[in-house]
C-alpha cells in the first residue's frame, strides 16, 4: 500500500525553515535503519515554544489548511499535542510536545540527520532519533499495547543491524537499550533479549 505523505514531508520542510526544533520517531525513522513495511505513521516530537507559533501556524494558510495558533499555545501550556490538517485532502498530521514524556529527552538530545526523498522534490534533511532510541520507542508502545507489530519492527531493525555490522558499517549501543529494556520491565527486557539474540542468529546464518 502507498501512502500520501506530502503533508508530512510539508511539515518538516516548514519545521526547517522556520528552524523550530523537532525529532521523527517511530516507524517513519525505523524505515531508514530496516524496517521494510510502509508506513503513515509519522510520529514527530516538537520543542515549540510561544515565539514559534504564529510563523508555523502563518505557514499553513486557510482555506487549505487548517493550522490552530491557539492549539499550539495550548499544546504548550499542557505539554500535549496539536495538528496541522490539510482541508483539501482530509488529512491531518498529529505533533507531539517533546514536554509530553521526558523519556524521549534522549532521543531529542542525540538525534542525527538523515536524507529523505518525495516524489518529484528535491531531497530534505530532517532530524531522526537514531535507531537505539527508537527501538526504545517501539519497546515503550509495546508496554503500552502490546501490539505485536511493533516486536516485528524491532526484530527487523536488529535484522538489518547485524547484516550491516557483517560489513563494517554500523554500530549500535547495546547497553544503553539494554539499560531502558529494563527500566520498562521484566516482560519488555525478556522480549528485547529475545528479539535480540534472534536478530543476532538470523543474521550469523544469513551471512554463512
Amino acid at each position: 500500500m502507498n501512502f500520501d505523505l506530502s503533508l508530512y514531508f510539508l511539515v518538516l520542510r516548514k519545521l526547517e525553515e522556520l528552524k523550530i526544533p523537532y525529532v521523527v520517531i517511530g516507524a517513519f525513522a525505523g524505515t531508514m535503519y530496516g524496517i521494510m513495511r510502509t508506513t503513515h505513521d509519522v510520529d514527530i516530537l516538537i520543542d515549540l515554544d510561544e515565539s514559534h507559533v504564529n510563523p508555523l501556524a502563518e505557514a499553513f494558510p486557510l482555506p487549505h489548511y487548517y493550522a490552530d495558533p491557539h492549539q499550539m499555545l495550548a499544546a504548550i501550556r499542557a505539554n500535549s499535542t496539536f495538528n496541522i490538517i490539510d482541508i483539501l485532502k482530509v488529512d491531518k498530521v498529529d505533533l507531539f510536545m517533546l514536554s509530553m514524556d521526558p523519556r524521549y529527552f534522549t532521543a531529542f538530545e542525540t538525534r542525527v540527520r538523515r536524507t529523505v526523498a518525495e516524489a518529484e522534490q528535491n531531497p530534505l534533511e530532517i532530524w531522526v532519533a537514531r535507531v537505539e532510541d527508537v527501538i526504545v520507542g517501539k519497546l515503550m508502545a509495546w508496554a503500552e499495547g502490546r501490539s505485536y507489530r511493533h516486536l516485528a519492527d524491532i526484530y527487523e531493525m536488529m535484522v538489518f543491524h547485524y547484516l550491516q555490522a557483517g560489513l563494517g558499517t554500523s554500530s549500535f549501543d547495546e547497553t544503553y537499550v539494554n539499560d531502558r529494556a529494563a527500566a520498562l520491565g521484566e516482560d519488555v527486557d525478556l522480549q528485547w533479549r529475545f528479539l535480540n539474540e534472534s536478530a543476532r542468529e538470523y543474521a550469523e546464518t544469513a551471512a554463512s
